[in-house]
């Protein structure tokens, strides 16, 4: 089996964007949003060779990766990882839509 990619869904790079465009604007620089990039890329790159160390979730076949106060809902397929959807734990859970 050969190494699995990452794939980030409209979704999902919708509310990246939202998400470190709003700490950009809030802290009038992008240092923490930067980080905050990079911190999601490094805990993603894990999924590559341990891809079930996500979080079993109650829609099927999605799993959540905790970053800090986030959780990135993706699912596995056997040449892939799909990020779905970046969650910000803060929000109401009602208001969540993986796909």
């Amino acid at each position: 089996m050969g190494k699995r990619k990452i794939i980030w869904s409209q979704r999902a790079n919708r509310k990246l964007f939202e998400i470190l465009d709003f700490y950009a604007k809030r802290n009038k620089s992008t240092t923490y949003s930067t980080k905050l990039y990079k911190k999601f890329n490094k805990e993603l790159s894990l999924l590559i060779k341990q891809p079930e160390i996500g979080i079993v979730t109650d829609f099927n076949n999605i799993r959540g990766l905790i970053v800090d106060e986030y959780i990135l809902f993706y699912e596995i397929s056997s040449e892939i990882i799909i990020v779905h959807t970046v969650w910000d734990c803060r929000q109401n859970p009602d208001d969540l839509k993986i796909k």
